[in-house]
Formats: structure tokens, sequence, C-alpha cells
């Protein structure tokens, strides 16, 4: 496992001891923040770019630049290089088929072999309508591949971006409140997309017909520096259950979700990356523990990241400077606080 990933998560890995390891990978896990497109392995990608430019010569050159970067082996140092490689892999996995097998790797990558990443996973994704699928069947292909395994294991969440029009919004709630009531294993609606885009008092009707629908909604808020107050105090308003990163929340955004007891989406190594932490030990999550409020480790994309839950979990064990140096009580209350947050139970 170490061998496979990089950064901060595997120098912490690296720190543990056996038994350590032994306890972390033990340790009943809920992976909640996933997004399907950021964590397809690049070694499946770059099969797939290979037979993609086999058979699609005039794709555009945005695509094609993705595609051979792809090809030729990435190297991400940088958060916006992986943007620019999300044009091909929107590509890759444009219609049913193609779609089918990256969800497939994607739940192998956290569910299979010996020690399983997690024991439970809500995989998340934004519908597309494609030329080979709309977003229903996009919805549903994802869905048939989820359903592949036990209901106690994974289940998926509808994502909506933020630079959504309402009507495409509103269809996309409908699709996950449909399949839900068809007894399909959607279990949530997200909110996601560009920070600092969009207006969010458009999605109120939204996240209301996702509750009415039983649906648990949970939104990525308060990201960067530029996200408004008075923004997060609307989003908030919506009573998320569970909320992603909640980075730059102030006091009256922090005392309004304490009483709520929305969980957080804690992301170390994602903030790490993307410089919205600059370092550990300042990292939002001690706010949060100090407090014995909800928390979640999660691993937010793996391929930008080259992260895994396991790597996550190591820098809350690792001691200091490498780690946040919690006792292991204490990382088995995190990871119970995950279970506890599931949508899908």
């Amino acid at each position: 496992m170490v061998g496979q990933i990089f950064g901060p998560g595997a120098i912490a890995l690296e720190s543990l001891d056996s038994s350590q390891f032994v306890f972390i990978n033990a340790l009943p896990k809920a992976e909640l923040h996933a997004h399907l497109n950021g964590c397809i392995p690049i070694s499946e990608l770059q099969q797939m770019a290979h037979e993609y430019q086999r058979s699609n010569k005039d794709s555009s050159d945005v695509v094609q630049k993705a595609i051979v970067q792809l090809q030729n082996g990435v190297v991400l140092e940088k958060i916006y290089d992986f943007f620019d490689l999300f044009p091909g892999i929107y590509a890759l996995t444009s219609d049913p088929a193609s779609l089918r097998r990256a969800t497939r790797t994607v739940l192998a990558q956290f569910l299979d072999g010996p020690t399983p990443q997690c024991a439970y996973l809500e995989l998340r994704s934004t519908p597309r309508e494609t030329a080979q699928m709309s977003k229903l069947e996009y919805v549903q292909t994802v869905l048939d591949e989820v359903e592949r395994y036990p209901k106690a294991r994974v289940a998926l969440i509808v994502s909506l971006d933020r630079r959504m029009s309402v009507e495409v919004a509103r269809e996309c709630v409908q699709i996950a409140s449909r399949l839900k009531s068809e007894g399909r294993r959607v279990v949530g609606v997200d909110l996601c997309g560009d920070p600092k885009a969009g207006d969010m008092s458009l999605f109120a009707e939204h996240f209301a017909q996702a509750k009415q629908a039983g649906l648990g909604v949970t939104l990525h808020i308060a990201e960067t520096l530029d996200n408004p107050a008075d923004e997060i105090l609307q989003l908030l308003s919506y009573s998320p259950d569970r909320l992603g990163h909640a980075t730059f929340l102030n006091d009256e955004a922090k005392a309004l979700v304490r009483q709520n007891k929305s969980c957080i989406e804690i992301c170390l190594s994602s903030n790490l990356f993307c410089k919205t932490v600059t370092k550990l030990e300042d990292h939002h999550i001690r706010y949060y523990l100090q407090h014995d409020h909800p928390i979640t480790i999660c691993t937010d994309d793996t391929l930008p990241f080259r992260n895994s839950l396991v790597g996550e979990y190591a820098l809350l064990l690792a001691k200091q400077p490498l780690g946040l140096g919690l006792s292991e009580d204490e990382v088995r209350r995190i990871a119970e606080m995950g279970m506890a947050a599931r949508f899908g139970v």
C-alpha cells in the first residue's frame, strides 16, 4: 500500500510500526467523500486512453491534449494539473461501457482485496449527458456497478454542480429521487464544483426536494477564503446532514454547525495539496476534535492527491510532525463517527 501512494499520507504510513499498521487496516472505516471521476486509477485511465486514440481521431484539441497527457504518464504537482485532465477523463467515460468499466475499477480500489481500504463507501458523481447516454442512463450505469456489492458496503450520492442551471439541477434531483423510490441504491445528493461559481439561493428548492424524498444532503462549503459569509450561512440554512471540507467557517457559522451536529467530511491530504491548509498542525480538524464534533476522514480524489484512506488514517495516528499524534482510542472514535454518519444505513 505504501508504494501506491505518495506525499504526507505515505510518509505518515511509513512511520508507523507493524501493530499500528494492523490497527488502521482492521478499523471499520467509512469513505463518504470520494468523487468517481477523481478516483479512477491512472493505470486504467492510460489503458482507456490508448484504446480511445485508436478509434477517436476527430476529438477536440483540448480532449486530445488531455488524452496524450494520460497516455504519457501524468505528473501532478499542482491541482490545476489535474483539472486540465478532466476533458480527457470525461471523454474516456462518455458511453455506458466505459463508464461501467471506470466505476468498477474505482469500487475495486476501495472495496476489494484481503484488506479493503474501507468497510463502507459512498461514491459520488455528477450525472452527465453525452451523445451516448442521458443523465438518467449515467446514474443507472453507475448504480449497476454499485449494486454488484452488498447494500452494507456501498451506495451512491448524486452530485449537483454549482454551475448548473435551475432546470438541470432539478432534473438531477428528480433522477435521484425517482431511483431511490424504485429501490435503487441512491442515498443522497451533494453540492460540488467551482467553489466561487453559482448563485446558492437557487438551490434551496433542490435540497428541500431531496430531503422530502428521503435523501441525505451533503454540501461542499467554505472551501476558500473567497466564499462570502452570507453564502455560507445560506447553505447552512438548508440543514445539510454533512459538510464537505468546511475549511473557512467563521465563528457564527461554526456555532450553527456545532448546534446542528452536521458531520464534517475531512480530507487532510486534499487540503494540504490544494494549500487551503498550509500545514497539518494548523488543520481545522483540531477545532472539531476539541469540541467532540462529528467528523469523518475521506480521500476526496485519489488520483490527483495520490492518497488512500489508510494513508489518511495514518496522518491521524503518526507522531507529530508527520501526523496529528492521536491515540488509538481517538482514531477509533473518529472511525466510529464516520460509520455513524453514513446515509445508506
